[in-house]
């Protein structure tokens, strides 16, 4: 086996780094995130997940109050 080499700074402290957990945030992570990349164009309209999951809302309730023959 290989003797690793320490590549660490010296100006790290490691014993700031107490109550460190790996995989903290991994259980969640894995929970489902949909992500989706928005054109320029209508970024520059939307600028965060509230305003893109409102309309997008309003288009669904709207088709429905129409009771269009098409799917979204």
């Amino acid at each position: 086996m290989k003797k690793r080499i320490d590549e660490l700074r010296s100006e790290y402290d490691l014993s700031q780094l107490k109550g460190c957990v790996r995989g903290k945030h991994a259980t969640l992570a894995k929970q489902g995130t949909n992500i989706i990349l928005l054109a320029s164009d209508v970024a520059e309209i939307f600028h965060d997940d509230a305003s893109v999951n409102e309309a997008l809302r309003t288009l669904i309730r709207l088709n429905k109050q129409k009771n269009c023959n098409y799917e979204l």
